[in-house]
């Protein structure tokens, strides 16, 4: 099995900055790839940043410039760092992960529970 463990949700003024982290653990051979999704208030979930295995990152529209996706492939980890964060941006966010578990089988979709993030003055 496969956890997926996300961490630094919060509360933050409109203009501030938070970071996630999202730690991967369990049995993995290797995390093909690592994302932030995000799920507001009456709305459905949205891809907000992927970072590949080579380090190739896509960005939302909405987040460019703004938040900055990382990853520490020898941690199974990936962090989302959020600059200049608008009340709009608030909305749980989910880490996601695409998993292979052993050599040669094909990778498995992970979710982590979530992390609140609040924008609000």
């Amino acid at each position: 099995q496969v956890q997926l463990v996300e961490s630094g949700g919060g509360l933050v003024q409109p203009g501030g900055s938070l970071r996630l982290s999202c730690a991967a653990s369990g049995s993995i051979f290797s995390v093909v790839s690592m994302a932030w999704y995000r799920r507001a208030s009456g709305k459905e979930r949205e891809l907000v940043a992927l970072i590949t295995s080579d380090g190739t990152a896509t960005y939302a529209d909405s987040v460019k410039g703004r938040f900055t996706i990382s990853r520490e492939s020898a941690k199974n980890a990936a962090y989302l760092q959020m600059n200049s964060l608008k009340p709009e941006d608030a909305a749980v966010y989910f880490c996601y992960a695409s998993v292979r578990r052993s050599i040669g089988t094909p990778w498995t979709s992970y979710w982590g529970q979530g992390t609140q993030v609040t924008v609000s003055s």
